[in-house]
């Protein structure tokens, strides 16, 4: 496999899995100081022109709740996600359909308001909203979809490292992390993993 991955994105989750399920992949870096993730190249890969990207023997994978998910199947034996179990398998995929499609648009209204318009009075006002949709988020996350003491309770998940990447993305939203007690205790916890800290070193965070 081919990894497709810009640092301190939330390619991160993807990494850390793939270091997480035990697969051999090779790494290709894009340098979004250029957008290099725009060059005719890279959207030959992924015509969305975003990160990340799995290259796989059957093709290629987008979408960070695809990846994580096509992760999950096909290294069952690591067990990162309950795929015996209908209903806990949903909850899964619920929590990370939340992640992918509110929070993560919530956070890239801060530096990506032009993706939705083009008055700048209108991007400002987005941008100062983030601060508040980020906590409200984190918050509904904290009380009522974190059941500790990982995302889905005793067990492990895929749903756990696409947490703590967004978790990392906080304090640039001018959100404190210690407002959410579980969530900060889970992303220091994460920190010590031994698929995580390459992944870390190598991100920049």
């Amino acid at each position: 496999m081919i990894f497709y991955y810009a640092p301190q994105t939330v390619s991160v989750a993807s990494h850390i899995t793939l270091n997480e399920v035990g697969a051999d992949y090779e790494l290709r870096k894009l340098d979004f100081k250029v957008t290099e993730q725009q060059s005719p190249d890279y959207l030959k890969v992924n015509p969305k022109g975003r990160v990340p990207a799995l290259a796989t023997d059957q093709g290629i994978i987008t979408e960070t709740p695809a990846i994580l998910f096509y992760l999950a199947q096909s290294f069952p034996k690591a067990k990162m996600a309950p795929l015996e179990d209908a209903f806990q398998l949903a909850k899964l995929q619920e929590f990370n359909a939340y992640l992918c499609a509110t929070v993560h648009v919530a956070h890239a209204h801060r530096m990506r308001g032009s993706r939705w318009v083009d008055d700048e009075a209108a991007i400002k006002a987005m941008q100062a909203k983030v601060p508040e949709t980020m906590h409200a988020c984190f918050q509904l996350i904290e009380n009522e979809m974190f059941k500790g003491p990982w995302v889905l309770g005793e067990n492990y998940s895929v749903c756990d490292p696409y947490l703590f990447t967004i978790s990392n993305w906080l304090e640039g939203d001018s959100v404190d992390l210690n407002d959410f007690p579980q969530i900060a205790e889970h992303h220091w916890r994460m920190r010590e993993r031994d698929a995580v800290k390459p992944v870390l070193e190598l991100h920049g965070l």
